[in-house]
């Protein structure tokens, strides 16, 4: 400070003055801003309670919006619950008259049994009362029949003793005299019984035969396509053949070497035949020909590229049917090959009959006949499946189907039973088990019946004129009729030449001459017919 007073006591009037000047212009220079920084202060003071005033009321309105919100809210929740337990409450009414309803009707029901119960009772106990009275009648009748008989001993030695007297024979001579008469009757008495037994066991056998071989018929029910040894391939035009054979008939030889069956190309419009012997051969070609024709690209690469595809598909194809054969029939456990060979059949026919469907029909009727026997159901369908497994490849093999089929089956394992029945299912050899005698006769059901064989017409109607010329051939016949498709001739007799007894050897020997002279599929029924009428007028 006294630095200070000093220092203002050396200071001249104008370097005061100037000092002052200085201090003044300081002080006016915070005094302002610290007046700027007060109004600054209080004027952002007064905008935040502006604002907050705002959020406040802005506040405010929310909370009332979320408040009428969750007030409507909570009525609608209201309204859903009860609108969900009225709809509950009007399912259970529901259910539960309709369960109400049931009991009404069980209780009917019930009703009903019970009155018919009680009405079967009555009638039962008539029924007992008829009974006891019957009983009772039976009792007396028989002590009547006891009392008779003991007269009728009575009478019997009287009259014994009076044959005596009257015979001039002791009682054991006479005895032994009508015990060889009563024998001689005896034999011929027997001879008669046995033969009519016979007879009556036949006639009894056969029907019952039928009634189980009608069984099975009913409850299988198959159907078939016919195939042959051609497929034909239609085209879109003729052009087409053009295409198909090719540039100096490279196309037609490309797809001869690669399918080994051949074409015929030919007048007939549009048409593209294959012939062949193998069926799976001429299935390959048939597709390959059709899938060529429907790309459009002909040539000997894409011929050979389509049909090693082709026989891949067919492959796969084959395997696929032969797994669905074994589980139609319901067998397993068959080998793969043999799976395969099953397949194979599906392209093979004999007599226009798809031995693949014949197969399948053979097992199901020899399962059935097995079935209502009581024999091994199983063995008989598997034996019935494979009877036939030899014409899948015996147009590869020598020797007959039958020879072929059973070699497979010993060469994959099949059970000694099953090879004697498919080599026993034509009468080659003797069937060992009843079976096997079953896939005789479901095979020659599955071929005979109606439908599943066919012949050219020439045929059909040359074997009706032999059936007709072998029947008239006989002494007294007086006409002959091949009906229901040739499966039965009748025979009408002259009654004055042949009689009853004549017309039961004539009936075999026709059937004999038949079985002799022609060849048929299934069985020929012969019906002899002696009819004789006697006619006169009054006049």
């Amino acid at each position: 400070m006294n630095h200070f007073g000093s220092l203002l006591l050396a200071m001249t009037g104008p370097e005061i003055g100037l000092l002052v000047a200085v201090i003044v212009l300081a002080v006016g220079v915070v005094a302002a801003v610290f007046l700027t920084w007060f109004i600054l202060t209080k004027r952002a003071k007064r905008k935040s309670e502006q604002k907050l005033d705002e959020t406040s009321v802005r506040v405010e309105e929310m909370l009332s919006e979320a408040r009428a919100q969750s007030k409507q809210l909570k009525k609608e929740a209201i309204l859903e619950a009860k609108e969900q337990e009225l709809k509950r409450r009007n399912d259970f009414e529901q259910e539960m008259k309709e369960k109400r309803a049931e009991l009404q009707r069980t209780e009917s029901r019930l009703s009903k049994q019970e009155d018919l119960l009680e009405r079967k009772e009555a009638e039962l106990g008539k029924k007992n009362e008829a009974l006891d009275a019957q009983k009772e009648a039976l009792g007396k009748r028989l002590e009547e029949v006891s009392k008779k008989q003991e007269v009728l001993s009575h009478q019997h030695e009287l009259m014994v003793q009076e044959l005596e007297k009257v015979a001039q024979l002791t009682k054991d001579e006479a005895k032994k005299l009508l015990t060889e008469e009563i024998l001689d009757e005896t034999r011929r008495d027997a001879a008669v019984q046995v033969r009519n037994l016979e007879q009556q066991a036949k006639d009894e056998a056969e029907l019952n035969a039928k009634n189980i071989i009608t069984l099975a018929i009913q409850r299988c029910a198959a159907d078939h396509a016919s195939e042959v040894t051609v497929s034909v391939v239609p085209l879109p035009n003729d052009d087409m053949k053009a295409r198909i054979i090719g540039r100096e008939g490279r196309n037609i030889r490309a797809i001869e070497n690669a399918t080994g069956i051949e074409l015929i190309i030919d007048d007939t419009p549009e048409v593209v035949i294959l012939s062949g012997f193998d069926p799976v051969r001429r299935e390959i070609a048939r597709l390959t020909l059709e899938r060529l024709i429907a790309d459009g690209r002909i040539h000997p690469a894409r011929i050979e590229e389509t049909v090693e595809k082709v026989t891949k598909e067919l492959d796969q194809q084959i395997k696929a049917a032969g797994e669905n054969a074994m589980f139609e029939v319901g067998i397993f456990g068959l080998h793969p090959e043999l799976i395969k060979l099953i397949g194979r059949l599906k392209f093979r026919t004999s007599y226009g009959q798809n031995v693949y469907k014949h197969s399948i029909e053979v097992a199901n009727l020899a399962g059935l006949m097995a079935q209502e026997l009581g024999l091994d159901v199983n063995f008989a369908k598997r034996a019935g499946l494979l009877h036939d497994i030899g014409k899948a490849v015996d147009h590869e093999q020598e020797g007959t189907h039958i020879q072929i089929g059973a070699d497979l089956a010993k060469k994959y394992k099949e059970n000694a039973m099953i090879v004697n029945a498919i080599m026993a299912h034509h009468g080659d050899v003797e069937p060992k088990t009843i079976e096997a005698v079953l896939v005789q006769a479901a095979d020659a059901i599955s071929g005979a019946r109606p439908g599943a064989r066919r012949e050219t017409g020439s045929n059909y109607v040359k074997r009706l004129e032999k059936l007709e010329e072998i029947a008239s051939g006989f002494h007294g016949v007086e006409k002959s009729y091949a009906i229901q498709a040739g499966r039965e001739v009748r025979v009408i007799v002259k009654p004055e030449q042949v009689d009853d007894a004549k017309a039961m050897f004539l009936a075999k020997d026709i059937a004999k001459k038949i079985e002799a002279e022609l060849e048929y599929p299934g069985q020929i029924k012969v019906n002899v017919i002696r009819e004789f009428r006697s006619v006169e007028y009054a006049k």
